[in-house]
């Protein structure tokens, strides 16, 4: 197939690296540093599966330069996911798929304003994984999989297409009936840890083993089931014990981008997380008293990172 990667960190690094090595005709889109390294020796992924590298690689920071696609894996972070969108254009033939793989549950309809909601296919990419310098991605842990679909209803050929080709480069890859169900499933997961640990600077290792710590979590995990349920939903009823579950299988020193990206002073997934979390519960009449504090205590940190506050020396 032939696959372009938008946002070639962490998750578009792992995932599109994999692609490439098994023999798709994938473009990296990137830009910088990063990019640059991509050109003079290729991509270098360091994995808890197993190391590899994909030299050379074809990276361009012009799409036009590609041309049109069978698949644009879109792995930007969430505020860039419309100006991601108006860049793909020359990526995009009569039958692309534009799969969204941000962390959170707005971006397939932020996208779909801007492509079109028939080209969109809902994504999850549940993976540690980051980039450690130009040109090196490391994938710490996690399922390292892929799941996506339609809007809505059972796979259709052009999802089962890209499944096979994700199977065939050694990804695990699910295509629900209800990806909707598993978008919020991954929104239950990261965004408690985020916050949580953001705000305690601690790796999910300490967040599980503290009975405080393991409290908010659960509480934060329920805050959101509870606003999923009143948008209609399908989380299973013991969705919160399964995903503590998954969270003690994690590895001990594991952290989410947006830890990561606060306490780097870097601009975070804060509004598309916590900042989610209290519009959609406000607008579905739920109270979501542990994320709006989560969401106001990160906020001067989120500003000062977007050059939007002042702090004194």
């Amino acid at each position: 197939m032939r696959i372009a990667i938008i946002g070639a960190g962490g998750v578009g690094g792992y995932f599109g690296g994999r692609l490439a090595r098994a023999g798709n005709d994938v473009a990296f889109v990137a830009r910088g540093e990063h990019l640059a390294a991509l050109r003079q020796g290729g991509l270098r992924v360091r994995s808890v599966a197993g190391d590899f590298t994909v030299n050379p690689v074809r990276a361009t920071d012009d799409p036009a330069e590609v041309g049109p696609t069978d698949a644009v894996l879109l792995a930007t972070k969430t505020w860039q996911v419309a100006e991601a969108c108006r860049t793909a254009a020359p990526l995009l033939g009569p039958d692309t798929v534009v799969v969204t793989l941000q962390n959170g549950v707005e971006a397939p309809a932020q996208a779909a304003e801007v492509v079109g909601r028939e080209r969109v296919l809902p994504g999850v990419a549940r993976i540690f994984s980051r980039v450690e310098g130009p040109g090196v991605v490391v994938h710490g842990g996690g399922p390292a999989s892929v799941t996506f679909g339609e809007w809505d209803g059972p796979p259709t050929a052009r999802v089962e297409r890209l499944r096979e080709a994700l199977a065939a480069a050694g990804v695990a890859a699910a295509t629900p009936d209800d990806v909707q169900a598993d978008l919020w499933a991954k929104f239950l997961f990261v965004v408690p840890m985020g916050g949580v640990g953001a705000l305690a600077r601690a790796p999910v290792g300490v967040l599980r083993s503290m009975p405080e710590t393991r409290r908010l979590l659960e509480e934060a995990m329920a805050e959101i089931l509870a606003v999923a349920r009143a948008r209609g939903i399908g989380l299973p009823e013991d969705v919160v014990a399964r995903t503590m579950g998954f969270v003690d299988a994690q590895p001990a020193e594991g952290t989410t981008s947006l830890q990561r990206d606060v306490a780097g002073g870097r601009p975070s997934e804060l509004e598309a997380w916590c900042g989610a979390v209290v519009r959609l519960g406000a607008a579905s009449g739920v109270a979501t008293p542990l994320h709006r504090v989560m969401y106001h205590a990160l906020l001067p940190l989120e500003r000062r990172a977007r050059g939007e506050a002042v702090f004194a020396d």
